[in-house]
């Protein structure tokens, strides 16, 4: 059991790097999966006998690379005698330079323009990301059969189409920035508010997100929005020292202990964003940048500025008119005291349909029918909210919140929407 658990750390800490260069390796998704997975049940195997190397994921990197190679000498020999293609030159890419970063490499390939965009998320997040289908399934609110389909097309179109595993040339880059930003936004998203794990934070998916998107910055010295990106994430990764108590559970917002925010990344952040504005080519990655800057530069949760935050989700709907993001935009509305203005825009998105499955909306109408005294209703929709979370630290947040508000429905305390 414990040898299990030491592979199982292997896995998740050198997993991602391993199984990108072996896709580098074989040219085939599949077949890196495969030989990673053969190089973890022989880790289970010998280890007992032989002892947990010193550098674990170094041996299972050096196994799983002779496994891959075995097998694509073997399908090459099998494919010479049948007179059919073969695959890919195992002796050249052997033999090839060191690539600067595989992971990074992949993450292109996985945002080839050939794949649709969800094709390319869903593929990134299970690659890049080494998320489960059903955490990837969950995650994009559909069923898992959809999301397991969508990664079997993604991967058999790079492959049938031979896309190469490349950072594209300059004159090519600007047709997968877009897609690139994004999947790296939704990697760092899942890291930073799990949808379907233990914990509500996943730190090693947020420390990928933000080491690739500090290598995009550094690739696209150009691009305003990838400096907007990274911005982004530093400052919000700034709080998540006050995220969550010992215990697991979340600290929302306004309740967090502002002293634990990393001070570091909040100026390298804002210098950023505010390097990314001057570049007078807005977008929407330097929109929820400079929201986040706001938010750390208030020294306490009454010195938010929300009426400046409301009006930049105005200007970010514009941008990106999804209602996730005017739920958002509602949100900062009623936190500018404008909460009757907010709760009618909520029940506007309500009735639309697209989030009815998004727990995030029944949990911020509840706050506001709390703040403004509404508690009958409040109470049913934390009700609501507790139906469709997945995540157990946030499913404790809302279920003590509701505990409290129905306990002293008279003088609830005080807390603002989970930012």
């Amino acid at each position: 059991m414990v040898l299990a658990r030491i592979v199982e750390d292997v896995f998740r800490t050198d997993g991602r790097r391993v199984l990108a260069g072996l896709i580098r390796l074989t040219g085939d998704f599949d077949a890196a999966e495969d030989a990673l997975q053969e190089a973890c049940a022989r880790a289970l195997d010998a280890w007992p006998r032989s002892g947990v190397p010193a550098q674990p994921g170094a041996w299972i990197n050096t196994v799983a690379r002779r496994a891959a190679i075995d097998r694509l000498r073997l399908a090459r020999r099998a494919a010479v005698s049948s007179d059919v293609d073969a695959p890919g030159p195992v002796d050249d890419v052997v033999e090839a330079p060191a690539i600067e970063d595989d992971r990074l490499r992949l993450l292109f390939v996985c945002c080839h323009p050939a794949l649709p965009f969800d094709s390319r998320a869903a593929l990134a997040l299970r690659t890049l990301g080494g998320l489960t289908t059903r955490e990837i399934a969950r995650a994009f609110v559909e069923p898992e059969s959809t999301t397991a389909q969508r990664i079997v097309r993604a991967k058999r179109k790079i492959r049938e189409a031979r896309i190469p595993f490349e950072v594209p040339p300059p004159g090519k880059l600007a047709e997968r920035t877009d897609a690139v930003l994004a999947v790296l936004y939704l990697i760092f998203n899942e890291g930073y508010a799990s949808t379907d794990a233990p914990s509500l934070i996943r730190p090693d998916l947020v420390r990928e997100a933000m080491r690739l998107a500090r290598l995009a910055v550094e690739l696209l010295p150009a691009s305003a929005e990838a400096q907007g990106l990274l911005a982004l994430m530093l400052l919000t990764d700034a709080r998540r020292a006050a995220r969550m108590n010992r215990s697991g559970d979340l600290i929302p917002l306004e309740q967090q202990d502002r002293s634990l925010w990393d001070r570091a990344l909040i100026d390298e952040g804002t210098t950023l964003v505010d390097r990314a504005l001057r570049r007078a080519e807005p977008g929407p990655y330097q929109t929820q940048a400079a929201i986040a800057a706001l938010h750390d530069a208030a020294a306490t949760a009454a010195e938010t500025d929300w009426q400046q935050i409301a009006l930049l989700y105005r200007t970010l709907l514009r941008w990106t008119p999804t209602p996730i993001v005017e739920l958002n935009a509602a949100i900062a509305l009623g936190m500018a005291t404008r909460a009757d203005e907010a709760l009618d825009w909520i029940a506007r998105i309500e009735a639309g349909g697209g989030l009815a499955s998004y727990h995030h909306l029944h949990a911020a109408k509840a706050d506001l029918l709390r703040r403004r005294g509404r508690f009958a209703a409040a109470i049913a929709a934390y009700h609501d909210a507790l139906a469709l979370v997945t995540n157990p630290a946030e499913r404790r947040f809302l279920a003590a919140r509701l505990t409290e508000l129905s306990l002293d429905a008279g003088a609830p305390r005080d807390s603002g929407p989970k930012t």
